[in-house]
């Protein structure tokens, strides 16, 4: 009997052996030892996705990040956003630079920048003049419960900062604060020498607007201020 196979078929498998698979599957390299298959290098940028994962049943990272800025009213370092969420510091890092970029390439109004060792939302230069108009048309708005009450506490404690005047109404003033600055009757008025957070005071404007000349005609608040008053400032100042 001969054999089926000619010359030709045994030289067309010896190509097929050293072109590899015909049908597309992985190449097998001899010189990884015992058939391995190498895998392509996996990429070492994070997916966008896992921005969006949840953390022991909580938000994503894009949704933590996104809430801690956008309260905040000044650079928030990375180090502490990280202890925060509970992430690894370069896990943190990168959300920050991904949402970043997303920002600028989606042309929203504002942008997240890195400025002062922290993390911060800005308005966007060619939106400023709009800020502007609005803060400036809003000045003649009346404020809310909450604005009243927190420039009263300014007015009277000042040079004051946040976390005295977020004691003595019992919530968190932040914002406020920063409604009260962009409409000028607050003002930065340096930093605490022991804390180094930053004092507010009023301004002229506050005068103007109360028909008064000075603070010296602000009518006795005292009585209407809690008796442990100096104990609940001193408390919020260790913490601070």
């Amino acid at each position: 009997m001969t054999s089926d196979f000619t010359a030709d078929d045994h030289q067309a498998d010896d190509r097929q052996a050293d072109e590899g698979p015909a049908d597309g599957g992985p190449a097998v390299d001899g010189s990884a030892g015992d058939g391995e298959i190498q895998a392509p290098d996996a990429t070492l940028e994070p997916d966008p996705d896992e921005l969006t994962a949840d953390v022991d049943d909580g938000p994503g990272l894009r949704a933590s990040l996104e809430a801690i800025l956008l309260v905040a009213d000044e650079p928030v370092p990375e180090v502490l956003i990280a202890q925060v969420l509970e992430r690894p510091r370069h896990e943190v890092a990168q959300g920050l630079r991904t949402l970043a970029a997303e920002y600028t390439a989606d042309g929203r109004g504002f942008d997240l920048r890195e400025i002062a060792g922290g993390w911060r939302f800005y308005t966007r230069e060619d939106c400023a003049p709009l800020v502007e108009r609005f803060v400036r048309d809003g000045q003649e708005v009346r404020l809310t419960q909450a604005a009243l009450e927190t420039l009263a506490v300014i007015a009277y404690r000042q040079p004051v900062g946040r976390a005295r005047v977020s004691a003595v109404r019992g919530v968190n003033c932040d914002g406020v604060i920063r409604t009260l600055v962009l409409r000028g009757l607050v003002e930065d008025s340096g930093t605490d020498p022991e804390t180094g957070a930053i004092l507010y005071r009023t301004t002229g404007y506050f005068l103007e607007r109360l028909g008064m000349a000075s603070l010296d005609e602000l009518p006795d608040l005292a009585p209407f201020l809690p008796e442990n008053i100096e104990d609940i400032e001193d408390n919020e100042r260790t913490r601070a």
